[in-house]
C-alpha cells in the first residue's frame, strides 16, 4: 500500500486483486460509489462513465465464471 500527500502524487496503491469468482468481490466493487474512486468533481462523470462499464463486466465475468463452474 501506497500513501501520498504531494499535489499529483498518488494518494493510494494497492496491490488487491478481486476474485472475478467471488460474488462477495464483485459486490463490493458494484456497491462502492464513484467517490471512492474519484474525488475531483470534473473528474466524477467521467470516471462514472468508464466504472459503469467496467462494474457491468464484472457482472457477466462472474456470471460466466459462475455457469462455468456448474457446468464443470
Amino acid at each position: 500500500m501506497q500513501s501520498t500527500s504531494g499535489v499529483g502524487d498518488t494518494l493510494y496503491a494497492s496491490t488487491y486483486q478481486p476474485d472475478p469468482r467471488s460474488a462477495l468481490d464483485v459486490l463490493a466493487f458494484v456497491l462502492t460509489p464513484v467517490e471512492a474512486f474519484a474525488g475531483d468533481p470534473d473528474e466524477l462523470e467521467a470516471v462514472a462513465e468508464l466504472l459503469g462499464s467496467a462494474k457491468e463486466e464484472a457482472v457477466k465475468r462472474w456470471y460466466a465464471l459462475r455457469d462455468d463452474d456448474r457446468r464443470n
